[in-house]
């Protein structure tokens, strides 16, 4: 199927956020008016961002600040995500959690018992208040055998002046450590979460069609039948399509692009 019949036959666009809505503190040209177009014809939306520092409730009072009017119903995070998954293969367990105050606060939200003292699952999540001695107790977890989660795999965050390690860097480190890696990775572009999202959004899998900046996470959802639009706005550059292992159906340059395109074929 072409990538137009595909994008007409979407019934739910997803979109990352940064680097494609947003680059740090800057809302991207076209992010209104493209929300705008999917309000005007009525067709659903939701934000899917792997970034699980933020909750939900944060991510839609940012939107708020750059005057888009997003219910926070219409945002899912990795972890939530994980939260999801945990509830269903892990249920009534205790977790320790390397993460956020805001993350910890979402698995609390889901009614975990959080816990240092042996607890039976842990979490590794995007932690911008990481410490050392956070990590010392992760990796003393890992090692004893406990079932071990991550979040999502992004290596890097992008920000406006570059990038900050993220959790797929993490990973690493605990690895080099420990000899393990996680069992499950939940986000982008892994089962767990799309299982999650088709449940949270009603649609068939194919249905949906995803809007990122980033190749290994956000187009490699392709492998799912999901439509993939690649932004240009955010970590991906064109050149790096040509040694990419995924391609998406579509390549705009930003947000403001993918709207032009949208509009014509939804007039």
């Amino acid at each position: 199927m072409q990538a137009i019949e595909k994008l007409k036959q979407t019934r739910c666009f997803l979109m990352d956020m940064d680097g494609t809505i947003y680059l740090g503190d800057q809302l991207l040209p076209g992010a209104g008016e493209w929300l705008d177009l999917l309000e005007a014809h009525q067709v659903d939306y939701y934000f899917l961002t792997n970034n699980s520092s933020r909750s939900r409730v944060e991510y839609a009072e940012k939107l708020i600040g750059f005057g888009l009017a997003v219910p926070e119903e219409r945002i899912f995070t990795s972890g939530e995500a994980t939260a999801v998954y945990l509830n269903k293969h892990y249920p009534s367990t205790s977790l320790y959690v390397v993460g956020t105050p805001p993350l910890l606060a979402e698995f609390q939200r889901h009614r975990f018992d959080l816990t240092e003292d042996d607890p039976d699952v842990v979490v590794l999540g995007f932690d911008t208040t990481l410490t050392y001695d956070k990590l010392w107790q992760l990796c003393d977890q890992v090692v004893m055998g406990k079932p071990y989660i991550a979040t999502h795999p992004d290596i890097n965050c992008p920000t406006p002046g570059g990038f900050k390690p993220d959790v797929g860097a993490m990973i690493e480190l605990v690895a080099a450590s420990t000899g393990r890696r996680p069992d499950v990775i939940v986000g982008k572009p892994n089962a767990p979460i799309v299982e999650a999202l088709a449940q949270k959004t009603g649609f068939p899998v194919e249905a949906h069609c995803m809007i990122g900046d980033r190749l290994y996470t956000d187009i490699a959802l392709g492998k799912w039948g999901i439509t993939t639009a690649l932004v240009l706005s955010g970590e991906t550059k064109r050149e790096d399509l040509a040694t990419s292992e995924f391609v998406p159906d579509v390549v705009v340059e930003d947000i403001r692009e993918m709207t032009a395109l949208m509009r014509d074929l939804l007039t």
